[in-house]
């Protein structure tokens, strides 16, 4: 869900958080969920001549059986990158 956005002449920075649903892999068990990691920001591609980054805040739950700490299983960012898989596709294409 996008919490903000931010523009300036340069760049576009949206907000997403994630929605507080637990992921289905988890859904029969008892989970909690405690707030959120660190923000992880993803460079997309360009707007209108501007820089696009996604200021990305991924939930946490913790499984009351065991403790332990578990959330969804994002494949977003490219491994080695800071961009989304398609952007650094696309990049790789052209070089």
């Amino acid at each position: 869900m996008i919490s903000d956005v931010k523009e300036n002449s340069t760049e576009i920075v949206i907000y997403l958080e994630e929605k507080n649903e637990v992921p289905g892999e988890y859904s029969n068990m008892k989970v909690e969920s405690k707030g959120f990691y660190d923000p992880v920001v993803v460079q997309d591609f360009p707007v209108r001549g501007k820089k696009l980054f996604l200021n990305i805040r991924r939930r946490r739950w913790i499984v009351k059986e065991d403790g332990h700490y578990v959330s969804r299983n994002w494949k977003l960012v490219a491994e080695g990158s800071r961009m989304t898989h398609e952007f650094a596709s696309f990049l790789k294409e052209l070089y």
